[in-house]
């Protein structure tokens, strides 16, 4: 099974392939463990006021590529998750919002969600949900050294580009809404200011896959491959197809 790295967004041109794998895979889970009802799917949230509003419009973007029965957890800013919300589930996909409130959140689970994914239970990880799945989360900034390495709308309300501790799905580092929002230019910086050994920066509405077999990219955008060189970084970049 895989993990599946999503870079956020959403848009009326909603490419169904962002989710469809996550989905078939979720499937074939639920199918190898004799389940007969429809598979089951944690869908952990953390967001202050509109966490039910996010959690349907994750459910409605990822069932348009398949049926699937949601096991919704919707945390405020300061609550924390149980291995409750994971239970019994083929499948777990975390939402975006404020990257180091999930962080927060979901670190008692973290341990869990490791063992579930190793188990075969596959992840997808939507903006925030993302970042947090490496194992040197970078959670947000906009500056280094007080210097501006990216817009500050993008900051997660942190002035220095910070890196922490996080799921530990992926030993490289992600960053989300790529050229939307500037945060190629973050990813960059952190890496050739030795913060991060490099990472992927994903798009909107595109999904990074990382599985048994090739790496791949799915959706409307790019994934951007950032990486440490003598000279300082080199960039490319894998279109999704």
């Amino acid at each position: 099974m895989s993990v599946h790295l999503v870079g956020g967004g959403w848009s009326e041109s909603f490419d169904t392939a962002v989710y469809a794998l996550f989905l078939s895979e979720v499937t074939e889970r639920a199918s190898a463990a004799g389940a007969e009802e429809p598979p089951r799917v944690a869908v952990l949230v953390v967001r202050d006021g509109d966490g039910d509003e996010h959690a349907a419009k994750l459910v409605e973007a990822a069932g348009m590529a398949g049926g699937f029965e949601p096991v919704i957890t919707a945390l405020g800013h300061g609550d924390e998750a149980t291995n409750a919300a994971l239970a019994d589930v083929h499948g777990i996909l975390v939402g975006g919002g404020l990257t180091p409130a999930y962080l927060a959140a979901l670190q008692p689970v973290f341990g869990e969600i490791r063992r579930q994914v190793a188990a075969g239970v596959p992840y997808l990880g939507f903006s925030a949900g993302a970042s947090i799945a490496s194992e040197h989360a970078l959670v947000g900034g906009w500056r280094i050294g007080g210097v501006e390495v990216s817009p500050e709308a993008g900051s997660e309300d942190i002035d220095e580009v910070t890196v922490e501790n996080g799921i530990g799905l992926l030993d490289i580092s992600v960053d989300v809404h790529a050229v939307q929002w500037g945060n190629l230019s973050r990813l960059i910086a952190a890496t050739e200011a030795g913060l991060v050994e490099g990472g992927i920066a994903i798009d909107e509405n595109t999904a990074f896959i990382v599985g048994e077999g090739a790496l791949r990219a799915v959706g409307t955008g790019t994934v951007w491959q950032v990486l440490p060189a003598e000279a300082g970084v080199r960039v490319s970049s894998l279109a999704a197809g």
